[in-house]
Order: C-alpha cells, then sequence, then structure tokens
C-alpha cells in the first residue's frame, strides 16, 4: 500500500513558463545566484519537485534564505530577486503596507 507516500511531478512549469525537471535545475556547487536560477529553484519546490529541506541540502542554503528567495518571488515576481533590486522593492511593499 502506498500509505503517506507523495508521488513527485516528473517536470514543473518553470518561472519562464516552460517545463522544467530535475536535470534542468542550477547545479548543485552554484555560487553566482541570479534571479532566474533563484526563481527556478523556488519553482521547483513550490511545484513539488523538490522539498524545502532538500532544496536547502542541495544549495547548501539556510531556510531563512530560501524563504526570502520565496517571498520576494512572490511579491515581486523575477524582478523581485535581483540582487540590485532588493531595498528598492522592499521599500516599495513597505510603502503599500502602510494603505
Amino acid at each position: 500500500m502506498m500509505e503517506n507516500q507523495k508521488v513527485r511531478p516528473a517536470s514543473v512549469i518553470g518561472p519562464l513558463g516552460a517545463p522544467m525537471a530535475l536535470a534542468d535545475l542550477p547545479s548543485s556547487d552554484t555560487k553566482r545566484w541570479v534571479a532566474r536560477r533563484k526563481a527556478e529553484v523556488v519553482a521547483a519546490v513550490h511545484g513539488g519537485l523538490l522539498t524545502i529541506g532538500e532544496a536547502c541540502d542541495r544549495y547548501q542554503l539556510t531556510l531563512e534564505e530560501f524563504a526570502s528567495w520565496q517571498r520576494h518571488s512572490d511579491r515581486s515576481g523575477l524582478q523581485g530577486l535581483r540582487a540590485t533590486r532588493i531595498q528598492y522593492y522592499r521599500d516599495q511593499y513597505a510603502r503599500e503596507q502602510k494603505f
């Protein structure tokens, strides 16, 4: 019997709208995290391709770091994951919350 077992999808929809499988994810030794790669990892977790724990282990991320990627992606999309614009989007979100 398959109680308490989840079947993982073979692929999920990536941040650019194309199907994405485990083989399409960034390498586990990635050092330079551009917005697209961050979004791919967030999409893989959101779609069930990886668990949060697996993603953090695979990419040596802290839970807080992954959670910030997810939060920025949810709030501002791919642009919110850009390192050069984090402060801009953070300030914009704070202004929106005041009203």
